[in-house]
């Protein structure tokens, strides 16, 4: 089989798969190169999935009425008045952003530099090519207006045809968010230049300060950005499978619509209908969902900042997390300690280090866009809170989760890693 597009697997997905294999194998590995949301399901959102379990027909293309008025809400209630028409969902937001560059219909994609793995690779898929533009420091997710600005001049003089600019509101995989004015200015940049905004918020409940959300480029260009979210990451059901878009109102949101929903019938038909019930119910956040998030959110704070001060005890740069349960560290102040005592040179080399000698499981900021020999790793607490329901709840409801024996083991081990690696004394828990 010949094919113009390269395919390759999902960095995340493969060194999942390839630290479990070794797991295995009897190997002590240490999972920091997730995204799965290592947390329990919430017992009500069980209790809906079985009650559903007999809805087995297909339903409408874009999702049940009962689903899309419930997103419809969320989005309202942070501060995107949404019509329930203009809400289409499908199994995962992945699926989702896939099939909005197919409706954007070909041309550039303007991404983050970093940005999510999955970007550039389902650009290239949809027919498209990536441009890549960096973000300012410290604001990972949104291409800095001013340099996305020249770069589509640039591009569309060169004959090229930026058509949207996906950004990420908080951000994977730096954990930080773009300020409100740094938004603001990428909606105006888009305006003129007349671009899409795909923006992607799921992680918007998690951002660690709640009296300062992150801001969505629909406050600032409603006629001109689609808006996606899921329940993957608030409330960790990666593995059901369930995405929302918000689409326009107006002539563009109007055609981009058609051509979602026409893309769907074809790739998916219609999402699980028992799922649909679960996040229906979700969406409306009835007040043990809202506990819920809240009791993840602040676990994810907890840990990801103990493991953020160890890595900066090392010796590595880090902006400080503001969301998520991601870290990305750049090791650029010890490059010479590394290249000298190591032979490491770049970021893959790093990681093939710290997986190889100590079972320790991070992605290359190669993954992400970056140049080859930055030093830049991304590393994901999500998975060091339990090996089982019994442990993830006592994380969730412990009044100081870093107590608890099988995390503090873990934040040990990270603190040991670091210091063999930088030859550093780093710090214990």
């Amino acid at each position: 089989m010949t094919s113009s597009v390269p395919v390759t697997m999902s960095a995340t997905l493969a060194a999942d798969q390839e630290l479990e294999r070794r797991r295995r194998a009897g190997e002590r590995v240490l999972f920091l190169a997730s995204g799965e949301i290592g947390l329990p399901v919430l017992p009500q959102l069980r209790e809906r999935l079985s009650a559903a379990a007999g809805r087995n027909a297909y339903g409408p293309v874009s999702g049940d009425e009962e689903l899309r008025a419930a997103a419809a809400g969320y989005w309202g209630r942070r501060g995107l008045r949404t019509d329930a028409a203009d809400v289409v969902c499908g199994p995962g937001s992945k699926p989702l952003l896939f099939a909005l560059l197919l409706a954007v219909g070909g041309g550039d994609v303007v991404v983050p530099v970093p940005s999510w793995v999955s970007y550039g690779a389902q650009a290239r898929l949809a027919g498209c090519r990536p441009l890549p533009v960096a973000t300012r420091p410290g604001e990972g997710g949104v291409p800095d207006p001013d340099v996305l600005r020249e770069a589509v001049v640039a591009a569309r003089a060169a004959g090229r045809d930026p058509r949207c600019v996906v950004v990420t509101v908080p951000d994977n995989p730096t954990g930080t968010v773009a300020s409100g004015e740094t938004v603001r200015r990428l909606a105006a940049v888009a305006a003129e230049l007349d671009l899409v905004i795909i923006s992607d918020e799921i992680y918007g409940d998690l951002v660690f300060d709640t009296r300062r959300p992150a801001l969505s480029p629909a406050l600032f260009a409603p006629e001109r950005t689609v808006v996606t979210t899921g329940l993957t990451k608030n409330l960790a059901l990666g593995g059901w499978r369930m995405g929302v878009a918000r689409l326009p109102s107006g002539p563009l949101g109007g055609a981009l619509r058609e051509r979602l929903v026409g893309v769907a019938s074809q790739v998916w038909s219609s999402t699980a209908a028992p799922v649909q019930a679960v996040a229906a119910y979700a969406f409306a956040e009835p007040p043990e969902v809202r506990a819920h998030v809240a009791a993840c959110r602040r676990l994810h704070e907890r840990v990801v900042r103990e493991v953020a001060g160890l890595l900066t005890d090392a010796g590595a740069r880090l902006a400080p997390v503001q969301a998520t349960c991601y870290l990305y560290p750049d090791f650029e102040p010890l490059r010479e300690s590394l290249r000298r005592v190591h032979g490491v040179r770049g970021a893959g080399e790093l990681a093939a280090l710290l997986g190889s000698r100590w079972g320790v499981g991070v992605l290359a900021g190669t993954a992400f866009g970056e140049p080859g020999h930055s030093l830049r790793l991304r590393l994901a607490t999500s998975r060091l809170y339990g090996d089982t329901d019994a442990e993830r709840w006592a994380a969730l409801s412990a009044p100081d989760p870093l107590a608890l024996p099988w995390i503090e083991a873990s934040l040990q081990r990270i603190g040991h890693v670091l210091a063999e690696l930088t030859g550093t004394a780093g710090r214990r828990p």
